[in-house]
């Protein structure tokens, strides 16, 4: 029994992006393709999405030029790819705020969206601090946080402080306080609806980058492998190894189950293919009744 289907769908990727973004310490390790994502959760009456990328006009647009971001698509565009209309989603689930994770929220006009509390109130405070701070703003849109604002204005936000468990049935979402951003957090999928689930997936936001984050190479410690964090922390590398730590002891330590967005190489591990735009869709696991939208 399987109640969800789950894909992540790339809407746009950054085809050379430095290997020390995603991985921390990897200096002068050359370049990688990042691959821009939101996923989609689809079963039991809900169509549900992790993060919805972003709008490339006004300064989404200038963000995405200033990291190098080509081939982006709207939503329109690449849900079609599943079958599904931005109009169906119901749910969305930030992980944080950052513009290709938080921009493009009037895309979905029937969705409630939910993010922690924490992550939308420091953003507003780190819009009010003096321009010698703006580093932390390096991947913020403001206009995002003020869309998010509205959001809640037509009672369409939930703020969140801490875990909640069962906010769709058999769908958790974690915390990661201090981490990649401020109220950073990750969502567990526990798609055979038990509480003590055997078929447990986890969707990481940027809490993860890429498969060395869970299983990279221990040569700088004395261990095989190490949890190596992203490279990009506006809290702390440190809160990083240790939300990584809690997602892997939701999956009894199977990292094949903690599903990196920004991963190229989820192609290697799940079924796939590229669309007509150029773009990939990656096809995690099937609900009960649910057909296969990457092959024939």
């Amino acid at each position: 029994m399987a109640d969800y289907s789950i894909w992540v769908c790339e809407y746009s990727y950054v085809p050379n992006y430095h290997k020390s973004g995603v991985l921390y310490g990897a200096h002068n390790e050359g370049y990688v393709k990042l691959p821009y994502c939101y996923v989609v959760i689809k079963g039991n009456g809900h169509v549900a999405m992790v993060d919805v990328g972003y709008n490339d006009k006004e300064y989404g647009k200038t963000l995405g030029d200033r990291f190098g971001v080509e081939n982006w698509r709207d939503p329109k565009t690449v849900l079609a790819e599943i079958g599904i209309t931005p109009e169906e989603v119901d749910t969305v689930f930030i992980t944080h705020a950052h513009f290709d994770h938080f921009g493009n929220v009037e895309d979905f006009p029937n969705a409630r969206f939910y993010i922690q509390e924490r992550e939308i109130a420091k953003w507003v405070w780190a819009m009010s601090l003096p321009d010698r701070l703006r580093w932390m703003m390096v991947a913020v849109d403001p206009g995002d946080i003020v869309r998010g604002v509205s959001l809640a204005r037509e009672r369409r936000l939930t703020t969140i402080n801490g875990a909640l468990t069962d906010v769709l049935p058999g769908i958790d979402l974690h915390p990661a306080d201090d981490s990649h951003t401020w109220g950073s957090m990750w969502v567990t999928v526990r798609n055979d609806g038990k509480a003590q689930s055997q078929d447990t997936w986890v969707l990481a936001g940027d809490l993860v980058y890429v498969f060395e984050n869970i299983r990279g190479s221990g040569a700088a410690v004395d261990a095989d492998e190490v949890y190596t964090p992203v490279g990009l922390a506006v809290g702390s590398q440190a809160n990083l190894v240790l939300a990584t730590e809690e997602m892997m002891k939701q999956v009894d330590y199977d990292s094949h189950r903690i599903i990196p967005i920004h991963e190229e190489r989820l192609r290697d591990t799940f079924p796939s293919r590229i669309s007509k735009e150029g773009l990939r869709i990656t096809e995690i696991c099937l609900g009960d009744g649910e057909t296969s939208k990457v092959s024939a």
